[in-house]
């Protein structure tokens, strides 16, 4: 029965994690002819979360397949603000057990950053 369940979480975990994410589309600059920017500057870090596949795994307060936001909030400051963002970026893993965070390349350095500071926001 567990190698069971442990088999249906694996798969879980597979097709959640690995959901395509759709660039959120904004206005371009001006002066520039590419009509699709996939910075979300527009939106707050919440609504980027809200956008990304991050529900699959992270929720605000119960640890699912990776920690919860306050979890985080509690472990980190706005100091480790550069860290996280690059963490969501590049993706990781380790700190939070063996399950590894897919990488998220489409999203920027400042929407990666926005993403951060609402999570620390969250800190009780």
């Amino acid at each position: 029965m567990k190698k069971f369940f442990l088999a249906g979480s694996l798969v879980l975990l597979v097709f959640s994690c690995s959901k395509k994410e759709t660039p959120v589309e904004s206005s371009p600059s001006p002066g520039t002819s590419d009509a699709r920017n996939t910075s979300a500057g527009h939106l707050s870090g919440e609504q980027m979360i809200e956008t990304l596949d991050c529900s699959g795994c992270h929720s605000i307060t119960e640890k699912m397949v990776g920690p919860s936001y306050r979890e985080i909030a509690a472990k980190y400051t706005d100091k480790d603000t550069e860290l996280l963002a690059s963490k969501i970026i590049e993706g990781g893993s380790g700190v939070w057990g063996n399950v590894p965070m897919p990488a998220h390349p489409q999203i920027s350095k400042e929407d990666a950053g926005k993403i951060v500071q609402y999570i620390v926001s969250l800190k009780k």
